[in-house]
């Protein structure tokens, strides 16, 4: 064995405990980092002939690098849907590492089974139904990606054609019906040679809405004389976190044939609150389901689940035929339903935090940051200088600059809120304007974050 790895192996418990020190410094002044670093990183460093180890490298990268990487995982950050790691979650994460299981199946290990045990409660939390089989992805890309490529074999199977076996060309026209589709799903569709141009966006509700006109996607189904089609239903917007009418959507198939895919990636946690949960009524109707786990679970990146009624599509598509690997009979291992044969345990921070704070923990995240969301709409509404662009519905804010407010003078605006270290919400453009979104999904956002959030907002709304 090389000396300096044989060092550390020697040295490995004191090694843990440096890191463990550094990682508690880190974590117990993130409320005070600086939310965003800006900042020119450092050149490139040739490759080490030499190491240092472990040691070395951990002074090497808390001198060089850790000073530039932002509070991400705080409580201002409201870029995009980010959610933070609770104390549970970042423990599982920490033990996942630590036992390095591949959980590609279930024969030298009880990973498998824990996954399972998690997907479980998953599907529980959200009012799913025992037919929905899921498991853990990287996040929604590839969650939409997965539910999609079993909708694709879907439609082989209704014009009777296998696309796993044939492809894509024996199916030949693919339609995909959706009202405000995250970029993600048209990602997925170019990945899985449907290409983006087969997306056909249907037209949203007026009055400031982004849920699909029920109507116009019957007239739209109506249209294909009968081929069936693919519906990407939303619930949970980008821009305004609104939600298409499952219910609805769903009773169409009483006269379309459609395979119904629901894009929840963070709108789904809505059902944990019996304030909310009416807008995912019928979430349990789809066909397949997508959900971020990185976002309102709290739990570290990268971390999804994917859900579908059609597991033997999914084997279908997904099994890697070697004889190695065993062939999918009875409950396939997880490597013969998701593109990764290699997988990480992320079920057991998912599995760590459900634990550790149970659906009324989750619950109460979800309400506050709610609460906290309207808090911040409010006082965005009541400032001169802003304006706020669609109702706070949820958990994400969308406003914009209530003079002039070009793509020039926005992206100014939302660099100069970066700047200041004290807040990150991230640019749109809804409704033709040019506008910013804040997102509430980290367990740490109290009242006071939101305070010095709008403090800072309204600072530089005159950039």
């Amino acid at each position: 064995m090389h000396r300096t790895l044989a060092d550390d192996l020697g040295r490995l418990p004191e090694l843990l405990q440096s890191a463990r020190d550094f990682a508690a410094r880190e974590v117990s002044g993130l409320a005070d980092r600086p939310v965003a670093h800006l900042g020119k990183a450092p050149g490139r460093d040739p490759l080490p002939a030499a190491g240092t180890g472990a040691e070395g490298a951990l002074d090497r990268f808390a001198e060089r690098w850790a000073p530039g990487f932002s509070g991400s995982a705080g409580p201002r950050y409201l870029g995009f849907v980010t959610g933070g790691s609770t104390p549970a979650a970042l423990t599982g994460d920490w033990l996942t590492s630590t036992y390095d299981q591949n959980v590609s199946g279930g024969g030298d290990s009880f990973a498998a089974a824990l996954e399972h045990e998690t997907v479980g409660w998953l599907r529980e939390l959200f009012g799913l139904g025992e037919e929905h089989s899921g498991a853990f992805v990287s996040g929604a890309t590839v969650s939409n990606t997965v539910g999609l490529a079993i909708a694709r074999e879907w439609l082989g199977e209704r014009l009777g054609v296998s696309v796993s076996r044939e492809g894509l060309g024996a199916l030949g026209r693919v339609d995909v019906l959706s009202g405000s589709p995250h970029s993600s799903v048209t990602k997925a569709l170019s990945a899985l040679g449907v290409g983006r141009d087969g997306l056909r966006q249907v037209p949203v509700l007026s009055g400031n809405r982004e849920a699909v006109d029920v109507e116009r996607l019957a007239e739209a189904l109506e249209s294909l004389e009968g081929r069936p089609a693919i519906v990407v239903a939303n619930a949970g917007t980008v821009n305004t976190v609104d939600f298409d009418d499952l219910r609805a959507v769903a009773a169409l198939k009483d006269r379309y044939d459609f395979w119904l895919h629901v894009d929840a990636a963070f709108g789904g946690f809505a059902a944990l609150s019996p304030a909310y949960a009416h807008l995912v009524d019928g979430l349990d109707t789809a066909d397949s389901v997508c959900v971020d786990l990185h976002k309102w679970l709290n739990v570290p990146y990268d971390a999804a689940v994917q859900f579908t009624r059609r597991r033997d599509l999914q084997v279908r598509v997904f099994h890697n035929a070697s004889p190695y690997l065993g062939m999918p009979t009875g409950d396939p291992d997880f490597l013969h339903l998701t593109p990764e044969n290699s997988r990480r345990l992320r079920a057991l921070p998912a599995w760590f935090a459900l634990t550790a704070y149970g659906r009324d923990g989750h619950r109460e995240i979800v309400e506050r940051n709610v609460a906290l969301a309207g808090r911040l709409g409010e006082r965005v509404a009541a400032e001169g200088r802003l304006r706020l662009l669609a109702p706070v519905r949820l958990n994400v804010v969308c406003f914009t600059l209530a003079e002039d407010p070009s793509q020039e003078r926005v992206r100014e605006f939302a660099r100069a809120v970066a700047a200041s270290g004290e807040a990150f919400v991230t640019p749109t453009f809804y409704g033709g304007t040019h506008a910013l979104r804040a997102a509430f999904s980290n367990w740490r956002t109290s009242e006071a974050d939101t305070d010095r959030v709008f403090d800072v907002l309204r600072r530089h709304s005159g950039t």
